[in-house]
C-alpha cells in the first residue's frame, strides 16, 4: 500500500470514528423513566418541531393574513379559520413530541378516558366551555372587534376568542373574561353584525304648551350637526307619548360607532339642552297637584245625634 492509499484509509477511519462518536452523542440518554426516554436526538427533534411550528404559524398569521384579508370581514373570517388550524396543528405537534419521547399516545388516551369517567361532573363545565369555543370558531357568530351585549346588559368589544374563554373590553375599558358557554347558551346581541349602521335614540320631555313643530325641528338640527351621526338613514323624531308632566319625544339616529354610542348620546343631550334654552323650550320637572277638602262634616255632632 502506497502513502496515498494509507492517507485515504486514515481519513476514512477517522471519519468513521467521528461519525460513531456523533451517533453516540445523539443516542445519549438525558432523562429516562420507565418507557419514557429522552435522548439528545429526540430532544433535538422536539425543539426543532416546536420552533418550526411557531415560525410557520407566525408566517401564516402575519404574511397570509395581511395579503389574503383585504377588509374587516375577511380579516375576521381569516382569524377564525386561523385559530382552528392553530389548535389542530398543536395537537399534531404534541402527538409527535410524545411519540419522539417513547410515549405511546394510545395509552395516554386510554388513561385520560378513564380519568374523565372518574371525575365526570367535576370538569363538565370545563368541557362545555371548550366545546362552545370550538362552536364559536366554526360558526363565526362571534368575531374579533364585534361589539356585543351579553345577557346581563354589559356591552363590550371582543378582543380575544380563546378555546375556553373569551375577552371583552367594556365601555369603561375593563377587560371582562367570559366563559365561551355563555355565548352559546345565553342570548347575545351582536351590534356589529346587525348592520353597518345601528339605530339608537335619545328621549326628552318638554312642557305642555310647547311648540311641538319647533321641538321636532331643533331635535333634528342637533342630530344633523353631529358628525358622528349618519345622514343615511336620516335621523327622525317621534312624538312618543303624553306623559304625566311632559310631552315625550324620541330622537332616532344611526351610528357606525356603537361601542362609543353613549358618548354620542351625551353630546346630543348637551346640544339639545342649549338649543331648548335658546328657544325658550322648557324641560319640566315632575309635578303633582294636591287638592284639600275643607268642608268635612262634623262627625262628632252627627254621632251624638
Amino acid at each position: 500500500m502506497d502513502i496515498s492509499g494509507l492517507v485515504i484509509f486514515s481519513e476514512f477511519l477517522i471519519g468513521k470514528l467521528n461519525y460513531m462518536r456523533f451517533k453516540d452523542i445523539l443516542n445519549y440518554t438525558i432523562y429516562e423513566h420507565g418507557k419514557f426516554n429522552i435522548t439528545v436526538d429526540s430532544l433535538f427533534v422536539i425543539l426543532t418541531t416546536i420552533l418550526i411550528t411557531i415560525l410557520a404559524l407566525a408566517i401564516v398569521r402575519k404574511g397570509f393574513g395581511r395579503y389574503i384579508a383585504k377588509n374587516e370581514t375577511e380579516r375576521r373570517s381569516f382569524w377564525s379559520i386561523y385559530l382552528i388550524i392553530k389548535y389542530l396543528i398543536w395537537v399534531v405537534v404534541i402527538v409527535i413530541v410524545l411519540e419522539s419521547s417513547g410515549v405511546k399516545v394510545s395509552i395516554i388516551l386510554a388513561s385520560i378516558t378513564a380519568l374523565l369517567v372518574g371525575i365526570g361532573f367535576g370538569i363538565q363545565q370545563l368541557f362545555s366551555d371548550i366545546s362552545s369555543g370550538i362552536v364559536l370558531l366554526i360558526e363565526r357568530n362571534l368575531q374579533i372587534n364585534d361589539v356585543i351585549q351579553i345577557e346581563d346588559g354589559t356591552v363590550g368589544k371582543v378582543i380575544h376568542i380563546g378555546l375556553r374563554t373569551s375577552k371583552l373590553k367594556t365601555r369603561e375599558d375593563i377587560i371582562l373574561v367570559v366563559p365561551n358557554s355563555k355565548f352559546v347558551n345565553d342570548k347575545i346581541i351582536n351590534w356589529t353584525q346587525m348592520d353597518y349602521n345601528t339605530r339608537f335614540f335619545v328621549e326628552v320631555g318638554v312642557a305642555y304648551g310647547s311648540d311641538v313643530k319647533l321641538v321636532t325641528d331643533k331635535l333634528l338640527q342637533c342630530a344633523l350637526e353631529n358628525k358622528s351621526i349618519s345622514n343615511s338613514p336620516s335621523p327622525f323624531v317621534r312624538f312618543d307619548d303624553f306623559g304625566e308632566s311632559s310631552l315625550n319625544f324620541r330622537l332616532f339616529f344611526w351610528v357606525n360607532e356603537s361601542f362609543r354610542v353613549e358618548n354620542i348620546k351625551s353630546q346630543l343631550r348637551y346640544v339639545i339642552y342649549d338649543e331648548f334654552r335658546k328657544n325658550n323650550i322648557k324641560i319640566p320637572l315632575p309635578q303633582r297637584d294636591l287638592h284639600f277638602r275643607t268642608n268635612f262634616p262634623d262627625t262628632k255632632t252627627e254621632s251624638a245625634e
